[in-house]
């Protein structure tokens, strides 16, 4: 099966996408493209995986820099292909403006965030989970970017597929988690059932970047959750007492 790859008008012209699962060499409760090394997938599979991702970016397979996440507001500046040896950063974002390095982001229900100065010749990955977007990890990406000759009148960022509202049900101290940061956070959220509430999560990134002053940023509007042909979510494989889950791959390169 082909790969599908969705991309944004915003990166254009740089090579780009948020790889949905289908067209990949997994099986069973990880069919499709499964691209997390740290999953309890076969190897083979994921390695495999891995690279007709890579030659859709026109790479080589070596040239995928990825990151340990950790759900953190922490970036890491790429100014080097990657060493095959080296420990992949405990980071949640990479900024460069190295030509042939590709920037990738694995998640399952998080917001993978590719952005773009085109003009400087910049790029950007985040991984922003609810944490990691409360935290500044937006922010954090834009201002390395900054530093490596990017702009903001130039740069934008695109939010790939990620749980949406009507999937992310959250209690009460969650929701206080926000309200002690700002009380204008609970525009982010809708009631649910009882103490239960509905969080938006690509509408609290898209709130991040907007203030942040970029030139332009847009959510692809596709839901992990909703969507088990095309999507990995661990919110899905959690409901469902699954073991395990994959994770989607968004990748940039310039």
């Amino acid at each position: 099966m082909t790969l599908e790859i969705l991309t944004s008008d915003l990166l254009t012209p740089l090579r780009h996408g948020f790889f949905t699962r289908r067209g990949g060499a997994s099986s069973g409760i990880f069919e499709g493209l499964n691209c997390g090394v740290g999953s309890s997938d076969q190897r083979e599979a994921v390695l495999i995986n891995r690279a007709r991702v890579a030659a859709a970016m026109q790479a080589e397979p070596e040239a995928l820099s990825g990151m340990h996440q950790v759900h953190s507001a922490e970036v890491a500046v790429i100014d080097a292909l990657p060493s095959p040896e080296a420990e992949r950063p405990r980071v949640d974002a990479q900024v460069t403006a190295t030509p042939g390095v590709v920037l990738a982001v694995l998640t399952a229900d998080c917001q993978p965030v590719l952005f773009a100065d085109p003009e400087a010749g910049v790029i950007g990955a985040a991984h922003a989970g609810w944490r990691g977007t409360l935290d500044g990890v937006l922010e954090a990406t834009i201002e390395a970017m900054l530093t490596l000759g990017a702009t903001r009148e130039g740069l934008r960022a695109v939010i790939g597929p990620t749980i949406s509202q009507r999937a992310y049900e959250v209690g009460p101290e969650f929701f206080d988690d926000f309200m002690a940061q700002d009380a204008g956070n609970a525009r982010f959220f809708a009631q649910g059932d009882g103490d239960r509430m509905l969080f938006d999560l690509p509408a609290l990134g898209l709130a991040r970047l907007r203030a942040a002053g970029i030139a332009a940023s847009e959510w692809t509007r596709h839901c992990t959750y909703s969507d088990p042909e095309r999507f990995y979510s661990y919110r899905r494989t959690t409901h469902a007492k699954e073991a395990d889950y994959g994770r989607l791959i968004s990748c940039i390169r310039l």
